[in-house]
């Protein structure tokens, strides 16, 4: 019954409810420690905790032993997000830092009547599946896992992917050695890509780019507050020529292929085959499409 609640109630948050919560139930926290081993990293329970990207021992390549032994307590939850006008959700620090080759224990305290996450992206593939390492669980409640960070200066993006609770304030980043380029829109960190607008009369045009976002977080430029948008590149009229020329030519070779045998089928057979052509050729021609536009964006700057 415990279950069902908590999953009745992470529903109506999906459906659009901010109430994480709910009057009347408890606030007591639920530590969730008898997961199953699905390989691979991969651990879960009946509950609806869930690790993903586990990691106690292996090494990553260029780490010839573990640099050190860190663990970290991340709580998240909606009271986190007050701080930040204009966010619903928010985990209690925005930022982490650690170094090269550590053995890294997260715990991660989702204090919601709701599902949360602590996902950590850009992570080698070769050790860790869809290159992330992933905490989930429904709240309150918490839940610990290991990963064991690779030999290189990088800062990796940290965010919850329950629909639009990133969106909503819930994101952060996680520095290993130097780093690299901060993430745009960290709360309180870094400025937004598209800045939140409260006042009257028009919203501001501009839009922060991640390169002009310098290592302190902050815009590394003083733009004027309706710097006008670039000029989109206008492409379609390529794919339109490149489209023509392609059904042009290939239309009299087409009609030999398939003339002979198109005739000894009925009109809905036929009808039927010329649809799955078609939908190949699209197919088809959209990867070309695609490609010649990289190429053409990429020689232009």
């Amino acid at each position: 019954m415990n279950t069902l609640r908590r999953l009745l109630l992470a529903s109506a948050v999906a459906a659009g409810s901010t109430t994480a919560y709910p009057a009347g139930e408890s606030n007591e926290i639920v530590e969730h420690t008898m997961l199953m081993d699905h390989g691979d990293g991969h651990l879960m329970d009946m509950d609806g905790g869930m690790i993903m990207g586990q990691n106690k021992d292996r090494l990553p390549d260029g780490c010839s032993k573990i640099a050190a032994t860190k663990e970290v307590t991340v709580r998240a939850g909606h009271k986190y997000s007050k701080k930040f006008p204009g966010t619903m959700f928010a985990f209690d620090q925005q930022e982490f830092r650690f170094e090269p080759c550590t053995k890294l224990t997260v715990h991660f305290i989702n204090e919601d009547h709701i599902r949360h996450q602590w996902m950590m992206h850009g992570l080698p593939k070769y050790m860790y599946d869809k290159g992330m390492f992933h905490l989930e669980v429904t709240g309150p409640a918490k839940i610990s896992g290991t990963l064991i960070l690779p030999n290189e200066d990088k800062t990796y993006l940290v965010h919850c992917d329950i629909a639009q609770h990133m969106e909503k304030g819930m994101k952060a980043q996680l520095i290993v050695g130097k780093g690299s380029a901060p993430f745009p829109s960290i709360p309180g960190l870094t400025d937004q890509v598209i800045r939140d607008h409260y006042g009257p009369g028009p919203a501001p045009t501009q839009v922060v780019a991640p390169a002009d976002v310098d290592r302190t977080g902050m815009s590394s430029a003083a733009a004027p507050a309706s710097a006008p948008a670039p000029e989109a590149e206008s492409w379609f009229s390529g794919m339109t020529v490149i489209g023509a020329l392609v059904g042009a030519f290939g239309a009299p070779f087409a009609a030999r292929a398939w003339g002979g045998r198109l005739a000894r089928l009925t009109a809905k057979d036929a009808g039927n085959v010329l649809a799955a052509a078609a939908r190949r050729m699209w197919d088809h021609a959209v990867v070309v499409i695609e490609w010649v536009v990289r190429q053409i964006r990429a020689r232009t700057g």
